[in-house]
């Protein structure tokens, strides 16, 4: 009895595995296929920390006491993740237009194997953008040693997965695609001004400490500060959280955020 119910969780368990795969594979392959999406994760970062952060660097960086372009250049990274991810996840959007998204909810797989595949899938095209905030640093002079590109690489995949369930939340209860993206800019943007992506928030209080206390990308990017300026002098300037409190907010929010936002997804679909 013992062997046949330890068969059954193993074979749920592959049978979840390969749809997370697949999702993922999915959109993969749709990101492969469309070259407007790369071009588009090479223009954001021209636009955003060309423009944005060359302009702060210029009027703000001296008064510092760490490397301005540095201190960008991962957040920056991170915001793109964070980004990139988000505007995948619209695509929620277009496969309920085509019911793809009823047809996989019939399927006997879990509703989360689901959604963490179109995350994963998502963070795919999100990890590739990288390249382009890479290259717009390298026209700025600023450098990122390979073995802190490597960690933000090796954090990525946990960023990604908080960016996406934040962003189901929202994509749960639109059903147009004009409003999806609408919803996009609302959940990057300020997390991009008020976590501490390109402006350093130590100082903040009032509202303002209360709303970069409630962003994700806010205890991602203090995360991965904290394992690329550990060992220097600049920590103590830079990193604001231990990172085991990062790491548990991160978990913490992205959990509350995929059930959440997983709930609404499969009863709007299920009340179609």
């Amino acid at each position: 009895m013992g062997e046949l119910v330890l068969t059954r969780k193993t074979s749920r368990f592959f049978r979840e595995m390969n749809t997370v795969i697949t999702v993922m594979a999915r959109d993969i392959t749709v990101y492969l296929k469309s070259p407007s999406t790369a071009i588009m994760s090479l223009a954001m970062p021209i636009m955003m920390m060309g423009m944005i952060g060359g302009n702060l660097m210029q009027n703000m960086a001296g008064g510092l006491d760490f490397n301005f372009g540095s201190f960008m250049l991962v957040g920056m990274l991170i915001n793109m993740l964070f980004m990139i991810t988000t505007m995948g996840m619209t695509s929620l959007v277009d496969d309920h237009d085509i019911d793809f998204n009823q047809e996989m909810l019939v399927s006997p797989v879990s509703r989360y194997s689901l959604v963490i595949g179109k995350i994963l899938g998502s963070a795919f095209g999100a990890i590739m953008g990288m390249a382009g905030t890479l290259i717009v640093g390298l026209f700025m002079g600023i450098r990122l040693p390979i073995g802190q590109f490597l960690t933000i690489l090796a954090l990525s995949p946990l960023m990604c997965l908080s960016g996406g369930a934040l962003a189901m939340m929202m994509i749960g209860l639109i059903k147009n695609k004009k409003a999806a993206n609408i919803a996009v800019m609302l959940i990057t943007m300020p997390q991009m001004f008020l976590s501490g992506a390109i402006i350093p928030i130590t100082n903040s209080s009032g509202v303002l400490l209360i709303l970069n206390r409630l962003m994700p990308m806010t205890y991602c990017l203090d995360l991965t500060r904290a394992v690329i300026y550990a060992g220097t002098p600049e920590y103590n300037s830079v990193v604001m959280f231990n990172p085991a409190v990062n790491f548990a907010a991160i978990v913490s929010l992205t959990v509350v955020c995929l059930i959440i936002g997983t709930f609404f997804f499969a009863h709007s679909e299920k009340n179609r």
